[in-house]
């Protein structure tokens, strides 16, 4: 079980409660202040945590040990996330029923303007806080020009972007506010694998391969955005690193042949393939 889930809900799921949505976020002023904040400063704080990070990495390992766990402390206070399979993401729309289309933070300051990425869920529109927050964005919008979504658009966006190979996570803005369903995470796995300090919780699942139905084609290896899947040597069969696997469920939507399911992470064991249930 999650921290947050402890913290913030009642040992259920933290992200499917109600209390983890502001009501009205326009009153409440350190998380409206902090939202706007967010991403009216993206682009700048983006350069300075990535380029302290390189350096912390130059650093003796008690040092940089030191400096991801205080980097990893401060973003659960603030902003933090966990990736969310699509079925669940379903039910936070249920929740979260203001979803407005939004360019993605990441991809614009990685010089990818191509909006249709992130999505800003609130249980009210927050349109006044996304134009202060891309105001000063070469993009420019404004609020006609965030996309107001029902639940079957955001579902079908949804789709799309697992067939790029892109997960689903939810971030809180001013922890344990859930502001925002990401289908990106470029910048969330860089600075969580790449560079070591995890601003992300894992999944509450992991995926698990019928030894069965798996054919080898090895679809799921290249769609996995953990690189946690893998073909086995002995018998050519997917087999998944339960250390590496972030449980998106990302990896079900390119097998053709229904080989790959989700199973609760609490009680299986990590660092070992799970095949079929059993361990390789």
């Amino acid at each position: 079980m999650c921290q947050f889930c402890v913290q913030h809900g009642d040992g259920k799921a933290w992200y499917l409660q109600a209390s983890t949505y502001a009501y009205d976020l326009d009153s409440d002023l350190k998380r409206a202040d902090y939202l706007g904040d967010f991403l009216k400063g993206f682009p700048k704080d983006r350069d300075w945590a990535l380029t302290n990070l390189t350096r912390l990495e130059r650093l003796p390992a008690p040092l940089r040990n030191l400096g991801r766990a205080a980097s990893t402390a401060m973003m659960k206070k603030n902003h933090f996330g966990q990736p969310v399979p699509i079925e669940e993401c379903e039910a936070v729309f249920d929740i979260a029923t203001s979803i407005v289309r939004i360019p993605c933070p990441c991809r614009y300051t990685a010089g990818n303007k191509t909006d249709g990425y992130c999505l800003a869920i609130t249980t009210e529109p927050v349109d006044a806080l996304l134009d202060r927050g891309f105001a000063e964005y070469d993009i420019g919008p404004d609020t006609q020009k965030f996309e107001t979504l029902t639940k079957a658009q955001a579902m079908a966006i949804l789709r799309r972007t697992e067939q790029e190979g892109l997960m689903h996570s939810v971030w809180t803005f001013a922890t344990p506010f859930i502001g925002a369903i990401c289908n990106c995470g470029c910048m969330a796995m860089k600075i969580t694998i790449e560079h070591e300090t995890p601003i992300m919780f894992k999944g509450h699942y992991l995926a698990e391969s019928d030894l069965d139905a798996c054919t080898g084609c090895a679809e799921c290896v290249e769609r996995c955005p953990f690189d946690a899947i893998a073909i086995g040597p002995g018998h050519k069969r997917a087999v998944v690193d339960t250390e590496r696997c972030h449980g998106c469920g990302v990896c079900r939507s390119a097998c053709e042949y229904d080989a790959l399911r989700l199973v609760e992470r609490d009680g299986a064991p990590e660092g070992l393939l799970v095949v079929g249930g059993a361990t390789a």
